[in-house]
């Protein structure tokens, strides 16, 4: 198995800076860090394969009710605003379980369509790679 492991990948889920504003606050996901940012979009009724990454772990803020997560055997229905670490290697999907569902995923370490390997998928895509 290829090694995708370039970057420094954390173990847990980095530290969330909570930052108080007189208008409010704001929350620090990453700090002047190397990551990557996706805005996922699920169709009512779909889901993504069931997969692992080698390259990189995945914090998941959930935008909208209505997603299912599973990591590992654990399925979760999370609520819009909860926040889901995804560490590397471990098994995830998100699914639709009505309407459109969208998560905010901010990706620690090497992103990279080439690390992903498929144990389910709906779509006939290949075990691994894009």
């Amino acid at each position: 198995m290829e090694n995708f492991v370039t970057k420094p990948i954390p173990p847990q889920m980095p530290e969330v800076d909570h930052v108080e504003r007189p208008w409010g606050f704001f929350k620090q996901y990453a700090n002047n860090q190397d990551v990557t940012v996706s805005l996922m979009s699920v169709k009512p009724g779909q889901r993504l394969s069931l997969q692992s990454h080698t390259g990189r772990a995945e914090l998941w803020l959930v935008l909208d009710d209505g997603a299912v997560v599973q990591i590992d055997d654990d399925i979760r229905y999370p609520k819009a605003g909860d926040e889901l670490w995804i560490p590397a290697n471990a098994r995830h999907r998100l699914s639709s379980s009505g309407p459109t569902v969208r998560v905010l995923e901010v990706a620690f370490g090497n992103w990279q369509q080439a690390d992903i390997i498929r144990y389910d998928d709906d779509y006939a895509r290949p075990e691994q790679g894009e």
